[in-house]
């Protein structure tokens, strides 16, 4: 079950132009359990309610389920967003509510032979949490291709960590850029969104499953396009993040021990 953390901002670090990485320091000597592939809801004020905005856990865990003491996020700022204004207020040491963890967007039980797991922009913070538990179904025997989308490279986000997975045999790193050229393209670099890289796949449906995350744009293109390649719906797993509705009123924005 979900359980209310208090998080205290320990570090951040500006991973392209318009997304940023914040670390938390769970307070309370509290840790979390959580499967790799789950999201974190902080709580904002806006209009004298309480409100939330969800986060997928980006801390490379060491297992499929893992229990961490501080928690990695990778936001992507909105103009004139609710979590964005607020967020980029905060300074070291300020405190925000939250509560977790959430969602089933995990890898299960069942092993497969090849992992698809697409992403574009703070979607792939899904795949980086899974990373341990990857290894082991490479050691296995299994095959794992992580597959980027983005605008340019500064989009590709974490791209030097998932170049270093890379390194390991049964660990495919695919970019696919949709509006600047890959500079030096290896086999693994497309130019076009992720679809130019899975409209070239032949899927097995006995041996593969495929994860989308990301906008929701891409998430439903692939999805039909998944479904047309005989991939079965139930080994086709879908998150999209999607903006919240606006409210009409104008936006009072609070956090923890803090006024903004």
């Amino acid at each position: 079950m979900p359980e209310n953390i208090s998080l205290e901002l320990v570090a951040t670090n500006e991973l392209n132009d318009n997304t940023v990485a914040f670390e938390f320091k769970i307070l309370n000597n509290q840790q979390l359990d959580l499967m790799a592939g789950q999201f974190i809801r902080l709580m904002f004020q806006q209009d004298g309610e309480e409100v939330f905005r969800s986060y997928s856990v980006a801390n490379v865990l060491k297992e499929n389920q893992d229990s961490i003491c501080t928690i990695e996020l990778a936001v992507s700022w909105v103009k004139g967003g609710l979590a964005t204004v607020g967020l980029s207020n905060m300074k070291i040491g300020e405190v925000i509510d939250a509560s977790a963890p959430y969602g089933r967007f995990c890898l299960t039980d069942v092993k497969w032979k090849r992992y698809f797991l697409v992403a574009t922009g703070t979607g792939v913070t899904p795949y980086r949490a899974m990373k341990g538990e990857l290894f082991k179904r490479i050691d296995e025997g299994a095959e794992v291709f992580v597959v980027m989308g983005a605008r340019d490279e500064p989009g590709l986000l974490y791209a030097n960590e998932f170049r270093e997975n890379a390194k390991i045999n049964g660990y495919n790193y695919v970019t696919c850029l949709s509006r600047v050229k890959h500079k030096n393209p290896g086999s693994l670099d497309f130019d076009g969104h992720v679809h130019a890289y899975l409209k070239q796949v032949e899927f097995n449906p006995d041996n593969d499953i495929a994860y989308l995350c990301g906008n929701p744009a891409m998430v439903d293109e692939a999805y039909g396009l998944l479904k047309e390649k005989n991939l079965p719906v139930r080994q086709i797993r879908r998150e999209k993040y999607v903006s919240p509705p606006k409210r009409k009123k104008k936006a009072a924005f609070g956090i923890k021990g803090t006024t903004l």
